[in-house]
């Protein structure tokens, strides 16, 4: 199961870490002569290949590597404009069906990351990185369809300061889960909903208000079933 969290995490830390904006940008235009499209696979197997620390994982990490360019191609000639946020998701579950795939066929094995602590905390850190920047991208990408007007003429607002806490509110929650203290959960989405009360009810905008309640409820319950899931799958130290 380790090999598979390792594979995951060097998706999300190519995908959304290491790749700027710019790359994305210079890939739809571009398309297939965008350097950047190849640079972005590269970085990929790279990325793999230190993970899983076996240098005999290179034709399996090749191999998704070059899966990863094919699925990326198909991504950037198969949408449009008006299709970008659901292309997204279909490019993201392709990437990790067939990291699932490619993991079923080296391993054999039944899906468990019991181990020793050096995997828990593999998978521990996969968990947290991907409640981060990852489903941030994933919650605005899902909420972009509604956003409103309004949203954008707050110059009063910090700036990226919705991005950040977002990621420290579900960072709180999956560790409340893993700890079992389920009320302290519903506590840190009433103290958010006391914060947002003012701010709404000033805007008297129903769009706005939806919209940040969409958001909130989506954040907050990634970061639950994440817990869930990591409780779930008995990781043991």
């Amino acid at each position: 199961m380790i090999i598979l969290v390792k594979l995951i995490l060097a998706h999300l830390l190519g995908d959304f870490l290491v790749q700027p904006d710019s790359w994305v940008d210079a890939k739809e235009k571009k398309k297939l002569s965008a350097w950047q499209l190849y640079i972005h696979t590269v970085i990929h197997f790279i990325l793999i290949m230190l993970l899983v620390a076996d240098i005999a994982f290179w034709k399996w990490a090749l191999l998704l590597a070059l899966v990863h360019l094919g699925i990326d191609i198909a991504k950037i000639y198969l949408q449009t404009n008006e299709t970008r946020r659901r292309y997204f998701f279909v490019d993201q579950m392709a990437h990790f069906l067939f990291i699932l795939f490619i993991w079923i066929l080296y391993c054999n094995k039944p899906l468990s990351l019991e181990g020793h602590s050096g995997e828990y905390y593999i998978a521990l850190a996969t968990f947290i990185y991907a409640l981060t920047q990852p489903v941030s991208v994933l919650v605005r990408k899902f909420i972009s369809q509604w956003s409103p007007e309004a949203e954008g003429k707050d110059s009063d607002s910090l700036e990226k300061a919705g991005n950040y806490i977002g990621i420290f509110e579900r960072l709180f929650v999956f560790t409340f889960v893993l700890a079992g203290q389920w009320e302290a959960v519903g506590f840190l989405l009433a103290a958010k909903s006391v914060f947002r009360f003012g701010d709404l009810k000033e805007s008297k905008d129903r769009k706005l208000t939806e919209y940040v309640l969409i958001g909130t409820l989506l954040s907050f319950g990634i970061a639950m079933l994440a817990g869930v899931i990591f409780l779930k799958l008995k990781i043991t130290f």
